[in-house]
């Protein structure tokens, strides 16, 4: 098994989509990329820890390669907006990959060269891409949000749109086997 670490927005969004892929093992909304040990959601949502909301998952690269996972990254939010997804606006949201590796490292920076190339996009990229340091798993009501509160007014409205149109363009990377993968990690 192998771990990825990406901020997408909001990682409630982030988290429901990579659950539903064959390979994941498990995922858990958390924070990185600041200077604060241990942060508390109200202290990221301040701006003022560093921290990005994010996705850590945990995945079996002989099913789901990472740069699989870099696709879908790339293709369920908006990297050109800085600090931003949507109307959820602040540091936190920021687009970024933490890589665990020097492979994960350049798979992600070559992707990300050969998007902002291609015109993908008219405004260019602006992920971050840098080293994993740290990960503080968020409170445990983050964990699993959308399948734990779908019926939730964000999530009828942001969440559900995102997780049905990422089905739909790769449905053939989808476990049918159970709706999500648990966001338990184990330990290691």
């Amino acid at each position: 098994m192998e771990i990825a670490t990406f901020g997408a927005g909001c990682f409630w969004c982030t988290e429901a989509i990579f659950q539903r892929l064959k390979g994941v093992k498990s995922v858990k909304s958390g924070y990185s990329g600041g200077n604060v040990a241990n942060p508390t959601y109200r202290e990221v949502c301040s701006g003022s820890t560093g921290h990005a909301e994010v996705v850590q998952i945990e995945f079996d690269p002989n099913v789901i390669p990472y740069k699989d996972l870099l696709e879908i990254f790339w293709k369920t939010h908006d990297p050109t907006t800085l600090n931003r997804q949507g109307n959820d606006v602040g540091t936190m949201y920021r687009s970024a990959i933490f890589y665990h590796n020097e492979e994960q490292r350049d798979l992600a920076t070559a992707y990300k060269d050969k998007l902002n190339k291609s015109g993908a996009w008219i405004d260019p990229i602006v992920t971050e891409i840098a080293p994993f340091e740290a990960f503080y798993e968020a409170e445990n009501y983050h964990q699993n949000y959308y399948d734990n509160n779908g019926s939730q007014p964000y999530c009828n409205f942001v969440i559900t749109p995102k997780v049905e149109k990422f089905k739909e363009v790769f449905k053939d990377k989808l476990d049918h086997s159970i709706k999500a993968v648990s966001s338990s990690m184990s330990a290691e």
